[in-house]
């Protein structure tokens, strides 16, 4: 039924866009070129306007018609069937602006375990031992 009705919907919308389009803008209608015919400037303009409220009219039944269908086949709210609870902690509060723009400091680097073939930070290496020849 939905499917049924969304579909008229569609079409719907596209005859409005059509009818809207043929329509002249000082409010004429079909009326350019000369030609008498059966329809007069003036009947056609009368003859759009009316479709276009019939149109429209439709548009807007077929609007709320998918509407209400769709409210009473919804479960509930996006919030309830996402959970709908709050979190558990706030967020934390953002950097201060231009804060990713300063170089890294000592706290930033990684804490890596000191190697033992080298010497400790800080430290003064030991002086070479003197030859045993002299």
């Amino acid at each position: 039924m939905e499917n049924v009705i969304l579909t008229i919907h569609l079409i719907l919308a596209l005859l409005l866009i059509g009818v809207v389009l043929l329509q002249r803008s000082e409010g004429g209608g079909l009326g350019m070129g000369g030609g008498g015919g059966a329809i007069s400037a003036r009947g056609a303009a009368n003859a759009l306007t009316k479709l276009t409220w019939i149109l429209a009219s439709a548009f807007i039944v077929t609007s709320l018609t998918l509407t209400i269908l769709a409210a009473r086949n919804a479960d509930g709210s996006v919030v309830d069937q996402i959970g709908g609870t709050a979190p558990a902690q706030a967020p934390a509060a953002p950097a201060p602006l231009g804060s990713d723009l300063l170089p890294p400091t000592t706290t930033d680097a990684p804490l890596a375990p000191p190697r033992a073939d080298l010497p400790a930070e800080g430290s003064v290496p030991a002086p070479a031992a003197p030859a045993a020849g002299n």
